[in-house]
């Protein structure tokens, strides 16, 4: 029992279990929750359950919770714009928080072009649409994408994505014109930004490619920081052969890495930049931030969405932007950052399974292995320290093509004698599954 944990029954909880009776018989299965308990209320870093257990959440709502649950300042937003107007569509309608939003946006992004924004409901719609706004700039077709990615579930970002399993089988066919190269993965796959070049060009005819797709830092296929050199390689590949570079924020964005955008952190100016997840601290919300001359391309009507910038979505966005700002959680992530390589590192000495500690600000994994000189993937002890945990009441997130990295997207806010305690916690998780392990 610590400051912020507090485990009072079995996990479930009797009030929980009952719940998760009805789930099982009224919700449709593959939606599968991580925890097996059900959420009664939230604030910052710490999640009560119907039961009275409290946990520590270091999922942050999957990277949604960058400035913590419940926030008063994003409440108070929001709350104002309920009493004012839920809904119009902006293109009924327009509103003044969606442009203010889109202004404040457009000038937060990287670069002295000037920036022009169109706002969605979830990052899966920003991807798919700055696709669309890269081939309707271009007159190109192609997409290149990259091995580890992820960018969501529709059917043309299911295709982006590389994961088969659960995100694709069984539901091809997949969308054409889709080419992957390697992503450069310094623990894995060194490769050289030659050999990335030489694979487009046995791919595709570079002349036909509409956009470049890339995290900056890959997301949910295994918290991948890449070499210095990699995107701005991209930037001039993309500027050689004519077609665009779109940064996949969706993850890495608003303030995870240290920067607002983790493009930053490599002097990069992207044509396209999707963003969504923490902007709105949990409400539906995402953004194409694009070049003005591109964004402003096509002709009206072209993209939109009934729901897409929600007025009360962009208050609450708005709300967001004034506590990263206020509360400098730009430099929160580094200094998280920093308390989670030193400590994880420390762990790393201790137990030879983590094969690798990395990240940029606060966007840090771990990537566990059967041995360190095989490199061999160890994903069930991935997942047996995720269960441990969770016992014992820290909710981690795992990630990489085969679930053997633990990702950290505990909010910036969250105090440090907060994130000791969640850490405290790991290395007994760690202890407690490794002496049940066979020798």
């Amino acid at each position: 029992m610590g400051k912020y944990v507090r485990i009072v029954t079995e996990i479930p909880g009797p009030k929980s279990r009952a719940v998760m009776a009805e789930k099982e018989r009224w919700v449709a299965r593959p939606l599968s929750p991580l925890a097996p308990f059900i959420a009664a209320k939230a604030e910052g870093t710490v999640v009560e359950d119907l039961d009275g257990n409290r946990f520590l959440d270091f999922t942050g709502g999957w990277g949604c919770l960058n400035v913590g649950h419940n926030h008063p300042k994003v409440l108070a937003a929001v709350r104002n714009q309920l009493e004012r107007f839920i809904h119009t569509d902006f293109t009924a309608i327009p509103y003044e928080p969606y442009v203010e939003l889109s202004r404040r946006l457009a000038q937060l992004a990287p670069g002295p072009t000037p920036k022009k924004c169109a706002l969605f409901n979830s990052g899966a719609e920003a991807v798919e649409n700055a696709v669309k706004i890269a081939r309707a700039a271009t007159g190109r077709k192609a997409v290149l994408v990259f091995e580890n990615a992820f960018h969501g579930r529709t059917l043309l970002t299911m295709t982006m994505t590389h994961k088969a399993i659960p995100y694709k089988a069984g539901f091809g066919p997949y969308a054409s014109d889709v080419f992957r190269l390697p992503y450069p993965y310094p623990y894995r796959n060194p490769i050289p930004m030659e050999e990335i070049e030489r694979r487009l060009l046995t791919l595709v005819d570079p002349k036909e490619v509409a956009c470049c797709v890339v995290e900056p830092v890959i997301g949910e296929g295994g918290f991948i920081v890449p070499p210095q050199e990699f995107l701005p390689f991209l930037r001039e590949l993309a500027d050689r052969y004519g077609f665009l570079l779109v940064c996949d924020e969706v993850q890495s964005g608003v303030g995870r890495t240290g920067k607002f955008f983790a493009c930053e952190h490599f002097g990069v100016e992207p044509d396209l930049i999707c963003v969504a997840k923490s902007i709105a601290a949990g409400l539906p919300l995402s953004a194409v931030i694009g070049k003005a001359e591109i964004m402003d391309g096509l002709p009206p009507g072209a993209i939109g969405s009934t729901y897409g910038g929600n007025p009360v979505a962009c208050a609450a966005a708005l709300a967001v932007l004034d506590v990263i700002e206020e509360e400098g959680l730009l430099g929160r992530a580094i200094k998280i950052g920093q308390i989670l390589k030193e400590k994880l590192g420390e762990m790393a000495e201790k137990f030879p399974v983590i094969g690798e500690v990395r990240g940029l600000g606060a966007m840090v994994g771990i990537e566990l292995v059967k041995d360190r000189k095989t490199k061999e993937p160890a994903p069930e002890v991935a997942k047996a320290v995720q269960k441990e945990a969770l016992a014992r009441g820290v909710i981690f997130a795992t990630a990489g093509l085969y679930g053997n990295v633990i990702r950290f997207l505990l909010p910036l806010t969250t105090p440090e004698d907060a994130l000791l305690e969640g850490l405290a916690i790991l290395e007994e998780s760690f202890h407690a599954v490794l002496a049940k392990a066979p020798a």
